[in-house]
């Protein structure tokens, strides 16, 4: 499975950072647990704050810098809300406010967003956690907590029991630095990544007989983590040469001791990343320098049809990550709704966007919204999970807008033998012939994105 060539676009500004981690599935509450209600013994109702979906108004587009993108090893930010593919459930570390002078006592907390209100559950233990502690929530109701230990990350299951909170102590790996992957999409299983400068190790330190397990060895500096399939088979890394080079997005087969191929190769000299994937519908969001600066793209896996960097995913002087795509597009790539984290100056707000439209759709968030968490219904509703000041744990809903046609592309046809005018499409305008299916590193360069 590859992907290569691009269509359409000019070099432009960097709009995309690297996505933090992001996914895994449903299930019932955890063991031992009773009478959950709320983060505090109260139901809290899903709600839409005011002003959330209304369009971003026009002089936010302030000169700012991209936010760097993150690299294993790298601890998360503290509130970071790790969501389960589905979004029933979340995981975040979060605190009270520290009194003047003193210092946050980090804890990890639950949240439930699968049933008619959501609500949160505290998961403290006995000492308060480091910041740089991760946690992935599973199917189950239990959440992951990795932690560093002097030269060690130690791995446990906290889970609500009444009043207190359950641990069940996995085990734990030797090694400065790792960072837990999205959870997989079979609800049980979280694989941990270590990287090196040679080769890194992918560990399954969740959902294993024995404790962490090695399950894979990948030659070269790993990033990333994409899930490609619903099972929790195929993982997407990105890679770079241990003697230097490219960075190549490549497809890890954990059913085949770790078996490493090709997935982009947009370009022999370009960085290809892969952002985030559809199951479903093979949709893929990339970002890539291939067409002189990073830009934003989106491809179908095993599709004959290039990559394309639409002009509308990169705005000025804001940076563009996608965080959710919508399920349920069956062979419908080009319909498939995509929620787009798009940092600014002003802060964080939404972007929503399709492959098949030409318009990148921008909304307020909600106040307290965990910037880059999020989950789409399959009927295209976006799910905005956010905690503030008058509500501990909320759920913002954002109906996906419609897309008009769009106008004819500019010195070409328009599909119908007409001459169009506008901007780049991000999409066919005529849709392509029925044809079999190829690697994307296999499709014709019959159209070359052309530079400043």
């Amino acid at each position: 499975m590859t992907a290569c060539a691009i269509e359409g676009g000019t070099a432009g500004a960097a709009t995309a950072a690297d996505p933090g981690p992001e996914t895994a599935g449903p299930g019932p509450d955890g063991p031992g647990e009773t009478g959950e209600t709320g983060e505090r013994g109260e139901p809290v109702g899903v709600r839409e704050p005011a002003g959330v979906g209304e369009p971003v108004g026009a002089g936010i587009h302030a000169p700012g810098a991209p936010p760097a993108p993150h690299t294993p090893g790298t601890p998360h930010a503290p509130d970071v809300l790790t969501l389960t593919a589905d979004g029933a459930y979340g995981a975040r570390l979060t605190a009270a406010p520290a009194p003047p002078g003193g210092q946050r006592a980090w804890y990890p907390e639950r949240w439930t967003l699968d049933g008619p209100e959501p609500y949160a559950v505290p998961l403290p233990l006995n000492q308060p956690e480091e910041p740089d502690a991760q946690v992935v929530p599973l199917a189950d109701g239990r959440v992951l907590i990795r932690r560093r230990v002097a030269d060690r990350q130690t791995f446990s299951l906290l889970y609500p029991t009444g009043p207190a909170t359950g641990e069940l102590a996995l085990g734990a790996v030797e090694c400065e630095g790792m960072v837990l992957l999205p959870p997989s999409p079979d609800g049980r299983s979280v694989y941990g990544l270590t990287a090196g400068d040679h080769s890194s190790l992918l560990w399954l330190v969740a959902g294993g007989s024995f404790g962490p397990e090695l399950v894979a060895e990948v030659p070269g500096h790993c990033s990333g983590g994409v899930w490609l399939d619903r099972a929790g088979r195929m993982l997407a890394l990105d890679r770079r040469p241990a003697g230097g080079g490219p960075v190549k997005a490549v497809a890890v087969d954990l059913e085949r001791n770790g078996e490493v191929t090709p997935l982009l190769q947009i370009a022999p000299a370009s960085d290809d990343r892969l952002l985030l994937a559809d199951a479903d519908s093979g949709l893929l969001l990339i970002r890539s320098n291939a067409p002189g600066h990073d830009r934003l793209g989106w491809g179908v896996l095993g599709s004959c049809l290039p990559v394309r960097f639409p002009e509308c995913l990169r705005p000025a002087d804001v940076a563009v990550t996608p965080f959710a795509v919508q399920p349920g597009q069956m062979l419908m790539p080009e319909s498939c709704a995509v929620a787009l984290r798009v940092d600014g100056p002003a802060g964080s707000w939404v972007g929503i966007w399709r492959p098949q439209g030409r318009r990148l759709h921008q909304v307020a968030a909600p106040e307290g919204w965990s910037a880059g968490a999020g989950f789409w219904s399959r009927d295209g509703v976006l799910h905005l999970p956010y905690a503030n000041a008058s509500t501990p744990c909320g759920v913002a809903l954002i109906d996906a807008p419609g897309d008009e046609k769009p106008p004819p592309e500019a010195g070409g046809t328009d599909g119908a033998g007409g001459v169009g005018h506008g901007t780049e499409p991000s999409a066919a305008v005529a849709p392509p012939a029925v044809c079999k299916p190829v690697p994307l590193g296999q499709a014709p360069l019959h159209r070359v994105a052309s530079t400043d």
